[in-house]
């Protein structure tokens, strides 16, 4: 995603009541009235959802990028979202 769609779709959600956590490759956004906590998020990965601690959410603190994102897609409420960042190119 471009860093103006991210933004933008980031700014979409915050409208939305969802509250942003960013990662280095991947920005989570949780919305507290619309989880059902049924702790799919929790039991999928405790190092980035951590009941207790503050920010409850660390992004980076996952394995990769793609297991993180299979967590959140198991969230069955939709309280869970996420947006990944725009891979840049480097000259090697």
């Amino acid at each position: 995603m471009k860093e103006s769609e991210l933004e933008m779709a980031g700014a979409e959600l915050l409208s939305q009541g969802y509250r942003k956590y960013r990662g280095q490759e991947l920005d989570i956004y949780y919305n507290v009235s619309l989880c059902a906590h049924a702790g799919e998020c929790v039991r999928g990965d405790s190092k980035i959802f951590e009941v207790g601690r503050k920010p409850w959410i660390l992004p980076d603190n996952g394995g990769t990028v793609e297991h993180t994102m299979t967590v959140i897609n198991r969230c069955p409420s939709g309280a869970l979202k996420y947006l990944r960042h725009e891979k840049k190119e480097e000259n090697v």
